[in-house]
């Protein structure tokens, strides 16, 4: 492999930016047209949602607060401008702002709000006289800090219960600063039954309500519902009038037509069932964008699978003439477009969790059906071709393969991964399936499954648990346990446990005994933090569209941020940098317990000044045996680790009786966190980010992937319940997947990670070299894509540590 190591073949993303070939946009011109200017917009700040919503909460308060949510949502619905590009085929937008916009929550915010740097007097005056005023003082992030156990508080935010901007990184939540985590409505509800039906079951379960409790109850519910399917239909019926106000002006026949389909579809949509494939994507966009008008979801809306819920009325337009693959595509890239300029803002901290913009419009392709056949279509691959040499991050695509994953589709899968952008992300369903099973689920309703977050996914109309989770740093763990429960970033405080001087710690088992005590100290904190998000909860949210589109929610006549009955509730627990605490006790364990080269007061010294002068030491550090090389020396630490973690959640249940479970899913929290952590015995310095997911620590001279495949499985305690989501990235030289033999290699690798039943893996096939570059000539490589962690964003728009962290990672050879 010496030979690819030297030689540097640029993958078709790579070719395109060095203007070596062109990027194909005959036939695309209107998607190119818009593409650029959404590029060269500046992120604009949407007030008017925010506006609208706290002048409709200013005259309903007393009221119940799921009808005042749907009232809300029938005021902005009504009073919302609207606006409609000239290039638009889909429409729909969050706020009247053209271009790139977040739209603003002050329910979520407002205790920040004032804090904005408006970007006109107008603005400036609305949000200090009209919003924040309301807000100040109302929300879940005030509350929440001053709520928890003292020493919960205390290990989160330090000294200062007052300042809930501020986090130490030990234990990050992120409950306060978004309505609900990633998730997915039923599209299929809308686009195949309509608004219409839902409104009208309301209605009938509200008539037939008799006794006073279920009025008082249940009666809420059922009138939002009602409320918010008119504000809905309201809402693209104003859409209809202004595409046919539109028609009326244009000279242009061609954009004249399209006005006009544009304004039946609206006139007809969601509120009835669609009738052809662009009244269907134009229904599916409606629920997309008016569930983020509804409420802050996570980074974004999964779009389910849409290649399942559309095929229909795509197979009909096709058969019937109606439309052509290139027409479908077009309004594929509009859809796309759309999500490019509805950005996710965050105001109130989440504790680093991701860099630029993180999205995760989720998009699930192939997997199987409810019977259990293979699901893969000719959508399957059209949405895949709609994002063909489109420098666009939008949307967050993500395959389902299987064992019986056809050999065409996986080979198309593979080709799309080498042109370097950074997608599709591949779930498993030979993990994901069995373990839905093994909570609980359906076998039917588990093989339906969406990708719906970086790594997450949901079953719909049984999920119900929304609440955002957080994480726990693992190697600030160990920090605690090498300086007796404080570290070296905050000095004297005492942060965890007292456990003892690790100089007279006679074995490694009293290390790992020790360690298992700091990290579950962590995690009962994250526990606890999670139990007052979801004592508080329903006093600050309700979420009626959402919870109208879910059969257990309507059946029940209760907002899903209360307790379903008879649902899946499950609530996640992050680690971050698993490989970086694996690989440090690894160390300790070889040098200072079993070769007993090290004294344990030798390396903590070298620890304390960050390795200065102490370099012999760091080289002993970096040689010691490693997470990601197949190595069980390693391996069978990190295993260990995972069980004392989903020990202690199998021995509880969250406040309604949530599965607790155990992710690996940092997104970019390992930057975060690895600024706050000191120098570790894996060698890595103070400071300096973390192991990213299930990852190999950056640098690591493993050269085959399929060594840290089998790291990966030989860590997973497969008996557990608990167990969830492990994000898997992996940066692959474009030389070693070159040509057909490349792809043929790339299909090989993919098919063991599905026979290992590992839950996720993303690829960066990228060199090295070109992020190198881009650093230096961002004006050049603008439109540079890659996979961050579980989502694809623009490289120049990430930040220089995330950046330096991306060429960090440790690129591998695909034997």
């Amino acid at each position: 492999m010496a030979d690819n190591q030297q030689r540097w073949v640029l993958t078709p993303q790579e070719s395109q930016i060095e203007g070596l070939t062109k990027v194909q946009q005959t036939g695309r011109e209107r998607t190119f047209r818009r593409l650029n200017a959404i590029r060269k917009s500046p992120l604009k700040l949407g007030i008017d949602r925010a506006r609208l919503l706290t002048e409709s909460f200013k005259i309903t308060e007393g009221k119940p607060l799921v009808l005042r949510w749907a009232i809300a949502l029938k005021h902005i619905a009504e009073q919302m401008p609207l606006s409609i590009g000239e290039d638009d085929l889909i429409v729909g937008k969050g706020d009247s702002q053209s271009g790139r916009c977040g739209i603003l929550y002050p329910e979520v915010d407002g205790a920040l709000v004032d804090l904005l740097q408006a970007p006109t007097p107008e603005v400036d005056k609305i949000l200090k006289e009209e919003i924040a005023p309301y807000w100040k003082g109302h929300t879940l992030a005030e509350k929440y800090g001053k709520s928890m156990p003292e020493e919960t508080r205390r290990l989160i935010f330090g000294e200062d219960p007052e300042n809930i901007q501020k986090q130490l990184g030990l234990v990050m939540p992120s409950g306060t600063a978004r309505s609900a985590m990633n998730f997915t409505q039923d599209f299929q509800k809308v686009v195949g039954r309509g608004i219409k039906d839902i409104k009208q079951k309301a209605q009938t379960m509200l008539d037939a309500l008799e006794s006073p409790v279920d009025k008082v109850e249940k009666g809420p519910f059922l009138e939002a519902v009602i409320i918010t399917c008119e504000a809905i239909v309201l809402w693209a019926n104003r859409y209809a009038k202004q595409a046919r106000e539109m028609a009326e002006k244009e000279n242009n026949p061609a954009r004249k037509n399209e006005l006009l389909e544009i304004a039946q579809a609206c006139e007809w949509v969601p509120e009835n069932p669609a009738r052809n494939f662009r009244e269907a994507l134009q229904a599916a966009w409606f629920v997309q964008i008016f569930s983020r008008i509804e409420q802050k979801i996570g980074a974004a809306l999964g779009n389910g699978r849409m290649d399942q819920y559309l095929y229909p009325y795509y197979q009909k337009d096709l058969k019937e003439g109606r439309i052509t693959p290139a027409q479908a595509k077009e309004l594929f890239e509009s859809l796309w477009l759309n999500m490019a300029e509805a950005k996710m803002i965050f105001i109130t901290p989440t504790g680093g969790v991701s860099e630029g913009y993180a999205h995760f419009e989720g998009v699930t392709l192939g997997g199987m059906t409810r019977d259990g056949k293979d699901a893969t279509n000719d959508l399957s691959y059209l949405i895949l071709e709609s994002k063909d040499s489109l420098p666009l991050p939008y949307p967050d695509l993500g395959v389902r393969i299987h064992a019986k994953t056809p050999e065409k589709f996986l080979r198309f899968v593979c080709e799309v991964i080498k042109s370097g952008q950074g997608y599709p992300k591949l779930l498993n369903d030979e993990e994901v399936i069995p373990l839905y099973l093994f909570k609980g689920i359906p076998y039917e309703d588990a093989l339906d499954y969406s990708i719906t977050g970086t790594v997450e996914h949901r079953v719909p109309n049984y999920e119900t648990y929304i609440n955002p989770c957080g994480v726990i740093n693992m190697p600030a763990a160990l920090e605690l346990v090498l300086n007796n429960g404080k570290t070296k970033k905050y000095g004297d405080m005492q942060l965890g446990l007292e456990t003892g001087d690790p100089r007279e710690f006679a074995s490694f088992a009293d290390l790992m005994k020790a360690y298992a005590a700091q990290h579950l100290y962590l995690l009962k904190h994250l526990v606890a933090q999670q139990a007052v998000i979801d004592t508080m909860k329903t006093e600050f949210f309700a979420a009626p569209f959402t919870s109208m589109l879910h059969d257990r929610c309507m059946d029940q006549a209760k907002d899903i941020n209360g307790d379903i009955e008879n649902s899946f509730k499950e609530q996640f627990h992050d680690a971050v940098g698993f490989g970086t605490v694996i690989d440090s006790l690894a160390a300790i364990k070889k040098w200072v317990y079993d070769e007993k080269k090290l004294s344990m007061a030798e390396l903590l010294d070298a620890l304390h000044v960050d390795f200065e002068g102490k370099e012999a030491i760091q080289k002993m550090c970096l040689e010691a045996p490693k997470y990601g090389t197949n190595d069980p020396y390693a391996d069978d630490i990190g295993k260990e680790i995972e069980r004392v973690h989903m020990e202690y959640l199998k021995s509880i249940s969250g406040l309604n009786g949530e599965l607790l479970t155990m992710r690996m899913v940092p997104v970019t929290n390992h930057i975060a966190m690895g600024k706050i952590t000191g120098a570790s015995a894996n060698g890595r310095k103070a400071g300096v980010y973390l192991s990213e997911g299930t990852s190999a620590t950056q640098c690591s001279s493993a050269k085959d992937p399929l060594d840290l495949l089998h790291s990966n499985a030989s860590t997973k305690n497969k008996g557990f319940k608990g167990r969830q989501a492990r994000l898997l990235n992996l940066d692959l030289r474009p030389a070693s997947v070159e040509g057909e033999e490349g792809t043929t290699k790339l299909m090989t690798l993919i098919r063991n990670w599905c026979d290992l039943k590992l839950y996720h893996i993303q690829f960066n096939v990228i060199n090295k070299g070109t992020l190198q570059n881009a650093q230096k000539n961002p004006e050049k490589y603008h439109n540079l894509m890659i996979n961050v962690a579980g989502y694809n964003d623009y490289f120049c728009d990430l930040g220089a540590d995330v950046q330096n962290e991306m060429i960090a990672r440790s690129e591998y050879e695909v034997q």
